[in-house]
């Protein structure tokens, strides 16, 4: 059985990212669910720390909210898949059962956000369920983009990185 393949179209290109059922399944089964709604299109990367990460999921171009239209998931950071350069993760508030709609990818090996690292940001870490397959670079373009504060949001790109389509290419 293949993994879940999904593409995602941004207006400084695309990049593929492969899933991780077997490991993450009630989180791959939540980002499916958004991905066939369409409900990642039109909104931005609005947070974007070099040498971090970079987060989309959550706002439009105009920092409007988007509220997720699936309710909070469980958090599943324990798999055995760690917070690596390139890797997919979701974003969550100080709940660790709160992830909906917003994710990451993460620019740099960023062990304190991995379940149960010692200096983690806290004990129950950040849910990995993916990877970027090809196209780093479009990721790595994303990062090199200027940011300012708005709308007491710090991290937020001057040019807005859209997310024009979401796609899955394979499916199990």
């Amino acid at each position: 059985m293949k993994n879940p393949v999904v593409e995602i179209e941004t207006n400084l290109g695309n990049f593929k990212i492969e899933l991780y059922p077997d490991k993450a399944p009630i989180t791959v089964e939540n980002f499916l669910k958004y991905v066939k709604d369409g409900f990642y299109e039109g909104l931005i990367f609005h947070r974007v720390i070099p040498n971090f990460v970079v987060q989309a999921g959550g706002f439009d171009e105009k920092l409007n909210y988007k509220i997720p239209t699936y309710p909070p998931i469980k958090n599943e950071a324990q798999n055995g898949l760690k917070n690596l350069r390139g890797t997919i993760a979701m974003a969550r508030t100080s709940d660790p059962d709160s992830a909906t709609s917003q994710f990451y990818i993460n620019l740099s090996d960023n062990y304190k956000l991995d379940y149960g690292d010692p200096e983690a940001v806290d004990m129950y870490g950040y849910t990995v369920f993916g990877k970027v397959i090809e196209s780093m670079s479009v990721i790595e373009k994303i990062a090199r983009i200027p940011t300012h504060t708005v709308k007491g949001m710090s991290d937020v790109p001057i040019a807005p990185v859209v997310i024009k389509k979401t796609q899955i290419l394979e499916e199990t």
